[in-house]
């Protein structure tokens, strides 16, 4: 798993990154955090840890950030000194999915971190996935719409499946090209647009079918599943640019 760490103190992330990284898990670290909600925002994350004590802000105004604008489901544990009872009951009920106090221990801190894991993502190790109309097969690496398969470039398999995974989530460009490219340096991300463009035809990406992918000017995109009998058809220009281009 791709995991992010708000850690200000050097030893202790230095710590929770190896550990993690002995599993085989990749775990990036910040001190502060709007370096860690910067991150977030731009990245791909599977699973973020936080602590409560930090420089600029308390790690419940993160996760309150996280839940409240970035509004996605990701797992989050706090890994901190603060262990009252009053303050476990603060953190969970702000949105976080468990509380590990320091020191942890690395065994439990693991184990903790993959059980969040497997609830997260029930389906990892179901071959044949459905959402609505469509049905996926992770291993033959094929998508049917209504039963009839549809012709789609191993890319275009990858870009779609990720969109499914992450329904109602915002996925900015960076993101995707990272996840589905792995590519993490800055390039044109008109390849992002021009993928999604060629995904609402392909795949019938739209409310007829359950899902429409949403443009967030500025800032990526997000598949909603919505309502055939309530939804009007929308098909969102990439930018205002395309948009007066036709």
């Amino acid at each position: 798993m791709r995991i992010a760490l708000l850690e200000d103190e050097h030893e202790q992330a230095q710590r929770v990154q190896m550990v993690l990284g002995e599993r085989g898990h990749h775990c990036d670290s910040f001190p502060t955090g709007q370096a860690f909600l910067s991150a977030v925002l731009h990245r791909s994350y599977d699973l973020l840890i936080l602590d409560w004590q930090i420089p600029d802000m308390t790690g419940i105004d993160v996760l309150e950030n996280v839940r409240g604008q970035l509004n996605w489901s990701i797992p989050v544990v706090f890994l901190t000194q603060r262990d009252s009872e009053q303050d476990i009951v603060r953190a969970l009920d702000a949105g976080a999915d468990d509380f590990l106090a320091k020191p942890a221990r690395a065994a439990e801190l693991v184990a903790r971190i993959n059980a969040l894991a497997r609830r997260s993502n029930p389906d990892a190790d179901k071959e044949v996935l459905y959402y609505g109309p469509f049905e996926v097969n992770t291993q033959q690496r094929t998508i049917a719409l209504h039963g009839e398969e549809l012709t789609l470039t191993d890319k275009d398999f990858d870009l779609t499946l990720f969109l499914f995974q992450n329904q109602g989530r915002l996925l900015t460009r960076e993101m995707l090209l990272e996840r589905v490219w792995g590519l993490t340096r800055d390039i044109n991300t008109r390849t992002v647009d021009t993928h999604m463009s060629r995904l609402r035809r392909r795949l019938g990406l739209n409310p007829e079918n359950g899902f429409r992918i949403k443009t967030i000017y500025q800032r990526g995109y997000r598949l909603e599943a919505i309502n055939p009998a309530d939804a009007e058809v929308i098909e969102e220009p990439l930018n205002p640019s395309q948009a007066a281009n036709g």
